[in-house]
């Protein structure tokens, strides 16, 4: 739904509920672990990776939902609902599919 200014409620309020903290802290209090730093190992992935997430600078991507998902053995819904992800479809832009201009496809014999 648009408001007259051409926000989108749905994303606003999306933005509002989605806290990625929640998800951390919930892992680390599943997994018994310490800190972020002992997250980071459990998960194998570089303690900055955790403190972008914790400060939005970075979404939680798929691969990281599925290794959080083997390691905490919570479902994926689970996941995304611990961060307030309530989507029930994905939408995935055509633009991803598209080579970027310039980009030749490459065959491999040069």
């Amino acid at each position: 739904m648009t408001t007259p200014n051409g926000t989108n409620d749905t994303s606003i309020s999306d933005q509002i509920n989605y806290d990625p903290n929640h998800l951390l802290d919930a892992l680390i209090e599943k997994l018994h672990l310490k800190n972020d730093a002992a997250l980071s190992r459990a998960l194998e992935v570089a303690p900055p990776v955790i403190s972008k997430i914790r400060h939005r600078r970075l979404p939680v991507g798929a691969s990281l939902l599925i290794r959080m998902h083997e390691v905490s053995e919570l479902s994926i819904r689970e996941l995304r609902e611990l961060m307030g992800d309530r989507r029930e479809k994905f939408r995935i832009s055509d633009k991803q599919f598209k080579p970027k201009p310039g980009s030749a496809p490459s065959s491999g014999t040069e």
